[in-house]
């Protein structure tokens, strides 16, 4: 009598786009960080100081 092991339950579709949206939501972050740094590095010290910031602070503003 042949035997079917039906007890483990695979899907490697759920997986792969949990791991999809990972990298997609990575990549989202990444560029919203470079438009925001190009946005604040464009604003001139005074305009920079209007809003509470320096330039040194620009890196830590993004995070």
């Amino acid at each position: 009598m042949a035997a079917i092991d039906n007890t483990r339950s695979v899907h490697h579709g759920a997986h792969f786009g949990s791991i999809f949206a990972r990298i997609l939501a990575t990549v989202s972050a990444w560029n919203d960080a470079r438009i925001t740094r190009n946005a604040l590095s464009r604003l001139s010290d005074r305009e920079l100081d209007d809003i509470g910031l320096s330039r040194g602070d620009i890196e830590r503003a993004i995070r």
